[in-house]
């Protein structure tokens, strides 16, 4: 079954990220968000589509059909595109609505399913066991809810996903060079690779830095300069 605290901060980040949707007027939607050539509505699409292919994913997890999250990069590329031009009130009912299939989807998994190994597409040698879903899903709605670039940004995030964003970050496999991640808010430290530079800053913002967001705002690092992070 899923960690518990990653599930009551999913539940909780999902409620947030429903208001802030339901916050947005009309012109909003078009306006950009914090995602090169994406738009609020692209953000929106994205977090809809994501929902409804890991609960497709774990459908075919309990149905013993393997399923992958999607049919290609492409398609999935194309069906973002499409939706982000739907009406913002249906965009809106359609994210509503994957939320519940979603958290259905992640109710009806057995015990003795988790280790399942979901691909992200088709012959991809990219896969996630269904047990890492909670928390995928948990980073892509705090951090898109960021990127809408409303009323919601980083700072807002819980302690507790902050850090768990971090050490997650750990595990990435490209994008981060070796370094000493160090949070100054929470007294942690996390290695990356064979380590380096001492990267310090609150949680929150070592998070932001590491998923190739800003310019490391309120980051200082032991060398006098703060590596270079791929976008993620």
């Amino acid at each position: 079954m899923p960690d518990e605290p990653i599930a009551a901060g999913l539940h909780d980040a999902t409620q947030r990220l429903v208001r802030e949707v339901d916050g947005l007027t009309p012109e909003a939607w078009s306006g950009p968000s914090l995602l090169p050539g994406w738009t609020r509505a692209h953000v929106v699409a994205h977090l809809t589509l994501n929902a409804e292919a890991l609960a497709g994913a774990l459908a075919g997890v309990v149905q013993a059909e393997p399923t992958p999250m999607y049919a290609s990069q492409g398609a999935r590329d194309a069906d973002i595109e499409e939706l982000a031009g739907q009406d913002p009130t249906e965009l809106r009912d359609r994210l509503l609505a994957s939320t519940t299939l979603f958290a259905d989807a992640l109710a009806a998994v057995p015990e003795d399913l988790w280790t399942t190994r979901i691909e992200r597409t088709r012959g991809s040698e990219r896969t996630f066991t269904a047990h890492a879903v909670p928390g995928m899903r948990w980073r892509e709605v705090e951090i898109h809810a960021a990127d809408l670039a409303a009323s919601y940004t980083h700072a807002d995030w819980p302690t507790e996903f902050a850090v768990h964003l971090v050490r997650a970050m750990t595990k990435r496999p490209d994008g981060v060079p070796g370094l000493v991640a160090r949070a100054t808010d929470v007294d942690q430290t996390w290695k990356f690779g064979d380590g380096g530079p001492v990267v310090s800053g609150t949680a929150a913002d070592l998070g932001w830095w590491l998923t190739g967001r800003g310019a490391g705002e309120g980051l200082t690092s032991d060398s006098g300069e703060l590596p270079r992070m791929g976008a993620w």
